[in-house]
């Protein structure tokens, strides 16, 4: 694949822009520090260097893991920036929008390789563990987690 059509760049980086986009809107919506930009740039960097790559190496199965395998490792360090520990409150922010980085940009590899269902169905599953996930995780606390200043259950009666 060393001469990509134009028309097929565009399309590959456009839906790069687009998918990390749609999960920055999520962000957003949560009031996150990493948002619209933050993951349409992401995906579109990521989805660039794969077009890149292709356009360079070809197929070469071993030359392209080494492209995603930086690519990867480098978007890591992207995550671990709104990444904040908060030592009075014993707690940890911003996991769930470095995770949501890290899949933005392999949204953008699986965009720049030319791989739409991949993209889409991975995209959707993202969107539904953002949207339903809280929830899901608020429930189960409610329900599992001991209330405040109760004992636990004894587990040898």
């Amino acid at each position: 694949m060393p001469n990509l059509e134009m028309i097929d760049v565009a399309a590959r980086l456009g839906m790069a822009v687009l998918v990390g986009a749609v999960l920055g809107i999520n962000r957003d919506l949560h009031h996150k520090p990493a948002g619209l930009r933050t993951h349409g740039l992401v995906s579109l960097g990521s989805a660039t260097v794969i077009v890149v790559a292709l356009s360079t190496v070809g197929t070469d199965a071993n030359a392209l893991s080494r492209v995603i395998q930086g690519l990867v490792t480098g978007v890591g360090f992207i995550g671990a920036g709104v990444i904040l520990h908060h030592d009075a409150e014993h707690r940890v922010a911003g996991l769930t929008t470095a995770a949501s980085i890290w899949v933005a940009a392999a949204l953008g590899v699986a965009c720049g390789s030319g791989h739409w269902i991949i993209a889409l169905f991975a995209l959707a599953l993202t969107l539904a563990v953002l949207v339903f996930g809280g929830p899901v995780e608020q429930a189960l606390e409610r329900r599992f987690r001991p209330k405040a200043g109760s004992e636990p259950p004894n587990p040898n009666p």
